[in-house]
Protein backbone atom coordinates (compact mmCIF):
# COMPACT_ATOMS: atom_id res chain seq x y z
CA UNK A 1 0.00 0.00 0.00
CA UNK A 2 1.73 2.79 -1.08
CA UNK A 3 0.26 6.95 -0.53
CA UNK A 4 1.67 9.86 -1.41
CA UNK A 5 1.80 13.23 1.02
CA UNK A 6 0.91 16.98 0.05
CA UNK A 7 4.46 17.01 -1.53
CA UNK A 8 3.84 14.24 -3.92
CA UNK A 9 6.13 12.33 -2.29
CA UNK A 10 5.59 8.62 -1.44
CA UNK A 11 4.47 6.93 1.53
CA UNK A 12 4.02 3.33 2.62
CA UNK A 13 2.30 1.66 5.17
CA UNK A 14 4.55 -0.58 7.97
CA UNK A 15 3.89 -3.92 6.17
CA UNK A 16 5.28 -2.94 2.67
CA UNK A 17 8.68 -1.00 4.88
CA UNK A 18 9.07 -4.11 6.52
CA UNK A 19 9.03 -6.43 3.41
CA UNK A 20 10.69 -4.03 1.54
CA UNK A 21 13.50 -3.12 3.99
CA UNK A 22 13.78 -7.15 4.47
CA UNK A 23 12.95 -6.88 8.48
CA UNK A 24 10.32 -7.00 11.10
CA UNK A 25 7.62 -4.81 11.70
CA UNK A 26 8.01 -5.37 15.05
CA UNK A 27 11.93 -4.13 14.29
CA UNK A 28 10.45 -0.89 12.64
CA UNK A 29 8.52 -0.08 15.81
CA UNK A 30 11.66 -0.70 17.98
CA UNK A 31 13.75 1.82 15.70
CA UNK A 32 10.69 3.91 16.21
CA UNK A 33 10.73 3.41 19.85
CA UNK A 34 14.67 4.32 19.85
CA UNK A 35 14.15 7.39 18.44
CA UNK A 36 15.68 6.14 14.98
CA UNK A 37 13.34 7.57 12.83
CA UNK A 38 10.05 9.28 12.79
CA UNK A 39 7.73 8.66 10.49
CA UNK A 40 5.04 10.71 9.62
CA UNK A 41 1.26 9.82 10.84
CA UNK A 42 -2.21 9.88 9.42
CA UNK A 43 -4.75 11.79 11.36
CA UNK A 44 -5.88 8.51 12.97
CA UNK A 45 -2.42 7.52 13.96
CA UNK A 46 -1.12 4.89 11.17
CA UNK A 47 2.15 4.80 10.34
CA UNK A 48 3.11 6.29 7.04
CA UNK A 49 7.12 5.74 6.05
CA UNK A 50 8.69 8.00 2.98
CA UNK A 51 11.44 6.77 1.08
CA UNK A 52 13.86 8.78 3.16
CA UNK A 53 12.67 6.67 6.06
CA UNK A 54 13.60 3.79 3.97
CA UNK A 55 16.73 4.87 3.00
CA UNK A 56 17.01 5.05 6.98
CA UNK A 57 15.72 1.76 7.44
CA UNK A 58 18.25 0.55 5.11
CA UNK A 59 21.54 2.09 6.62
CA UNK A 60 20.10 0.68 10.52
CA UNK A 61 20.51 -2.84 8.49
CA UNK A 62 23.96 -2.12 7.19
CA UNK A 63 25.04 -0.61 10.50
CA UNK A 64 23.55 -4.18 12.43
CA UNK A 65 24.98 -6.64 9.79
CA UNK A 66 28.73 -4.57 10.66
CA UNK A 67 28.43 -6.14 14.41
CA UNK A 68 26.41 -2.24 16.26
CA UNK A 69 24.04 -2.42 18.70
CA UNK A 70 21.07 -0.01 18.34
CA UNK A 71 22.99 2.44 20.49
CA UNK A 72 25.87 2.22 18.13
CA UNK A 73 23.34 3.06 15.27
CA UNK A 74 22.09 5.55 16.88
CA UNK A 75 25.16 7.52 17.55
CA UNK A 76 26.63 6.85 13.73
CA UNK A 77 23.15 8.11 12.65
CA UNK A 78 23.28 11.36 14.51
CA UNK A 79 27.27 11.59 13.24
CA UNK A 80 26.22 10.86 10.03
CA UNK A 81 23.27 13.55 9.89
CA UNK A 82 25.60 15.87 11.61
CA UNK A 83 28.36 15.83 9.09
CA UNK A 84 25.69 16.19 6.08
CA UNK A 85 24.53 19.29 7.69
CA UNK A 86 28.15 20.71 8.40
CA UNK A 87 28.91 19.79 4.35
CA UNK A 88 25.68 21.73 3.42
CA UNK A 89 26.47 24.91 5.63
CA UNK A 90 30.20 24.98 4.05
CA UNK A 91 28.92 24.77 0.39
CA UNK A 92 25.98 27.70 1.56
CA UNK A 93 29.64 29.33 2.72
CA UNK A 94 31.66 28.80 0.04
CA UNK A 95 28.86 30.15 -2.41
CA UNK A 96 28.18 33.18 -0.54
CA UNK A 97 32.65 33.61 -0.88
CA UNK A 98 32.63 33.61 3.09
CA UNK A 99 35.76 33.48 4.51
CA UNK A 100 36.47 31.75 7.77
CA UNK A 101 37.06 34.54 10.04
CA UNK A 102 33.71 36.25 9.31
CA UNK A 103 31.71 34.22 11.89
CA UNK A 104 29.67 32.29 8.77
CA UNK A 105 31.71 29.52 8.96
CA UNK A 106 30.29 25.96 9.68
CA UNK A 107 33.14 25.72 12.37
CA UNK A 108 32.07 28.97 14.07
CA UNK A 109 28.47 27.90 13.83
CA UNK A 110 29.18 24.36 15.26
CA UNK A 111 31.52 25.64 18.15
CA UNK A 112 28.22 28.63 18.90
CA UNK A 113 25.89 25.52 18.75
CA UNK A 114 23.78 26.79 16.14
CA UNK A 115 22.65 25.53 13.38
CA UNK A 116 20.13 25.90 11.03
CA UNK A 117 16.58 26.50 12.90
CA UNK A 118 18.63 24.99 15.74
CA UNK A 119 17.17 21.81 15.37
CA UNK A 120 18.65 18.34 13.95
CA UNK A 121 18.66 18.46 10.69
CA UNK A 122 16.46 15.76 8.57
CA UNK A 123 18.50 13.10 6.73
CA UNK A 124 17.57 12.81 2.94
CA UNK A 125 18.69 9.46 1.23
CA UNK A 126 22.19 11.24 -0.15
CA UNK A 127 22.81 11.72 3.42
CA UNK A 128 22.75 8.39 4.35
CA UNK A 129 25.36 6.19 4.65
CA UNK A 130 28.06 9.22 3.70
Amino acid sequence: MSNRDGAGRRLYAISVVAELVGTGQQNIRLYERRGLLTPERTDGGTRQYSESDLAVLRRIAELLDEGLNLAGVAKVLELEMDNARLRRQLQRARGRGASPGDGGSPQDSARAGHNDGDRPAEPTSEDVGT
